[in-house]
């Protein structure tokens, strides 16, 4: 009779299976005791099993469903015991870079440039992207493994819960098959089954990119700083609030802004001029307000193209975001540029016209190319107007804020008479963060 054996190698992998499938077990157990209507039901079942608590039912039971209520909001952190115990991995030479979808490319924007930075200076380090940005060919062409995960607002009336749910999920199973020594997450407000996935991970750095200050007030979550290694603050045109304002203690590391491409990399402005198929002799100007049709009348960006266009010497390119739909322009001397990242044609313009957002302002101060800005009045933290006030300081921009015919016609007569100045010398903005992450943490116990 011939006996076979099952080789080594099946028997590791069957163990390794195993043992994600306890992990999996564990994690469902932990979900499950931390529910809802698992620590209510809990709550009672210890008042039938301690009679002398039923005299307080009327109270305890109100301010546990309040606490609870609390920690949904992210107002109170859930107590330990709800959580379960931190995975212990082996980790790898990876990271992990979680950017989130705003209005438009910022998030996604930095942490492409972040893992250029941190491929270029080590070959050898594998990153990897999960993100709620649906551009995933854009990481996928520079050959970035990337995992997508639709934001809520593409689900038809999901509950957050449900949604957070499958951010756990879906990140839990990304750092299992990855293990990476780094997480980095670039968006202002920190998902709870983000935090909830990186929480069960030991031994793995956490980091925050986060633009402007935690402010004592912010509806944060009030457990999830401290699911943090360190808080990366990238520079602004104007100064930002101080530390101290701040209420947490985790380490803060400030950088310049973070920039994709520096100016040797933009296309030189003969060749940026024939891709886009420009006119000889004529002046263009570059214009991306972020809002409005261009079939709209009405709309701020028509009404730009059309004070810019009154002069039969002018051409205007209108740069079309990818995430939203299609524009159908039947203008002459108009050209739609949809591409990323638009930076790279920069050169090929004499001016530029924008709203004053952080990317597009900081690309345009690298250049110093002549800019209107028409900051946004109503973004929130985002002080559009202080920042671009720096590129009028700095001689290089004009600031309109009335949006009338006449008050754009004046500001574009003023724009003209600016004169393109030499680009100042860039500051490299990567070199402490990359020194900050490079490595794999020493076991904190975290």
């Amino acid at each position: 009779m011939t006996m076979t054996t099952q080789p080594s190698g099946s028997s590791a992998e069957r163990m390794r299976a195993l043992g994600k499938e306890v992990e999996r077990l564990r994690r469902d157990r932990a979900r499950l005791r931390a529910s809802v209507s698992f620590r209510l039901g809990r709550h009672l079942t210890r008042a039938v099993q301690q009679p002398w608590r039923l005299l307080f039912l009327p109270i305890s039971f109100p301010l546990a469903a309040l606490n609870l209520g609390l920690e949904r909001l992210g107002r109170r952190a859930p107590p330990l015991e709800a959580l379960a115990a931190p995975v212990v991995h082996p980790r790898r030479h990876a990271v992990v870079l979680f950017p989130t979808n705003g209005v438009g490319f910022g998030h996604f924007t930095r942490m492409l440039a972040l893992a250029r930075r941190l491929r270029k200076r080590d070959p050898a380090l594998e990153v990897v992207m999960f993100t709620t940005m649906p551009t995933l060919h854009i990481p996928y062409s520079e050959g970035i493994p990337t995992y997508h995960l639709a934001g809520r607002g593409k689900h038809d009336e999901m509950e957050a819960s449900t949604w957070n749910g499958l951010v756990e999920d879906m990140l839990r199973t990304v750092l299992d098959v990855h293990r990476p020594h780094t997480f980095v997450f670039d968006g202002a407000f920190p998902y709870r089954g983000m935090l909830n996935a990186i929480a069960e991970e030991r031994n793995m750095r956490a980091v925050w990119v986060r633009r402007g200050m935690l402010r004592k007030g912010s509806k944060v979550p009030v457990d999830s700083v401290e699911r943090f290694d360190l808080i990366v603050h990238p520079g602004d045109g104007f100064e930002a609030p101080q530390d101290e304002d701040s209420e947490h203690d985790v380490p803060m590391l400030h950088t310049p802004p973070f920039l994709l491409h520096g100016l040797e990399e933009l296309f030189p402005r003969e060749v940026a001029r024939r891709r886009l198929g420009l006119a000889e002799g004529k002046k263009v100007v570059y214009v991306q307000l972020g809002a409005g049709r261009i079939n709209d009348i009405t709309s701020e960006v028509r009404i730009v193209t059309d004070v810019l266009l009154k002069d039969p010497e002018t051409q205007v390119v209108i740069g079309e975001s990818m995430l939203g739909a299609r524009l159908d322009v039947d203008l002459d001397r108009v050209i739609l540029l949809r591409d990323y990242p638009n930076v790279m044609y920069l050169n090929a313009f004499d001016a530029l016209v924008q709203a004053g957002g952080y990317n597009s302002f900081h690309e345009a101060r690298m250049v110093r190319t002549p800019t209107l800005f028409l900051p946004n009045m109503n973004t929130g933290m985002d002080d559009q107007l202080a920042r671009t006030m720096l590129g009028a300081e700095e001689g290089w921009a004009v600031i309109n804020t009335d949006r009338s015919v006449k008050g754009l016609e004046k500001s574009i007569h003023e724009l003209w008479s600016l004169k393109r100045s030499a680009p100042p010398p860039q500051v490299p903005w990567e070199e402490e963060l990359l020194d900050a992450i490079a490595l794999p943490m020493r076991d904190s116990g975290r």
